[in-house]
This record gives structure tokens, sequence and C-alpha cells, in this order.
């Protein structure tokens, strides 16, 4: 019983370091930017290797938010301070409009100037609402005071 006992806490050892190497290897990667895509207000930026938890996104967010206006010029509020940027994961990239329900963009000549609805993440700001963070099934408002919080959760 012993050998088997311990082949086992090896094989678990070894998942868990795998699992844990994995992990670590996705929670590193750099997001990139593939394509930015703007409308007035409005903003589609195209990544690939955004981060996987919903605090992971709005700390690169954070983190980044100077280098995207720098770099690409976004947000560009509107004349009331409005604006709204979504991340879109690029996945296999731009496909044909054909399929139904596929983001295309304007700024683009057809044929491939779509790609899957697939959003990762949004930022918008404005008057009422004030700054607010969107993942795939919550949404996050930043306070006057900085502080971050889930919507509903007073």
């Amino acid at each position: 019983m012993k050998v088997k006992s311990r082949k086992m806490l090896y094989a678990l050892l070894l998942i868990g370091c795998t699992l844990s190497g994995v992990l670590l290897w996705l929670s590193v990667r750099s997001v990139e930017i593939v394509a930015v895509h703007e409308d007035r207000e409005f903003t589609s930026v195209l990544v690939r290797n955004f981060p996987f938890t919903d605090r992971g996104k709005i700390n690169w967010w954070l983190k980044n938010k100077d280098i995207l206006k720098a770099k690409y010029n976004i947000p560009k509020p509107a004349n009331d301070g409005f604006f709204s940027i979504v991340f879109w994961d690029f996945g296999d990239g731009y496909k044909e409009e054909g399929k139904y329900d596929r983001r295309c963009f304007n700024d683009m000549k057809p044929p491939k100037n779509c790609i899957e609805k697939n959003r990762v993440f949004s930022v918008s700001d404005s008057k009422n609402m004030g700054l607010s963070f969107t993942t795939h099934d919550e949404i996050y408002r930043m306070r006057k005071n900085g502080k971050i919080v889930k919507d509903g959760a007073d």
C-alpha cells in the first residue's frame, strides 16, 4: 500500500505543478492589441491574450489606460464626456460578414471586415452612470473615491 500511496502522491504533485505552471503562464502573457476601430465616441479594440478574471481585466485597464490614450488616442469622449470602449477577442481574425451576428467595421473594406462577437470586456463613462466596467456577466462601477464595486453590492 505504501508504494501505491507514494505513486499517487507523486502523480497528484505532478498534476498540481503542471496546472500551476499553466495558470502562471496564462496570467503573465502580455495582452496583444491587434487593431483599434473607432466610430466617434465608440471604440472597438481587438485583442489577444486578455486576462481571464474580472479583477485581471479591470487591473489591466487601470494599468494601461494612459498607454491606450498616448498610443491610440482612446478614449475619445463625446462633448458630454460619454465614451465606450469594447475589447473583443480577435480569435481567428477577420472574417466575411456571411454568418449571422458578426461585428463588422465600417472603416474597413469588405469582404473580410468582421469578427466573431466575443466581447471580453468593456469600459464606459457617462454623467449618469460614471465609469463602469462590464465583464461577461458582471458590471463594476468606480466610485468617486476610486473604489471599484460590483453593481448592486452596496
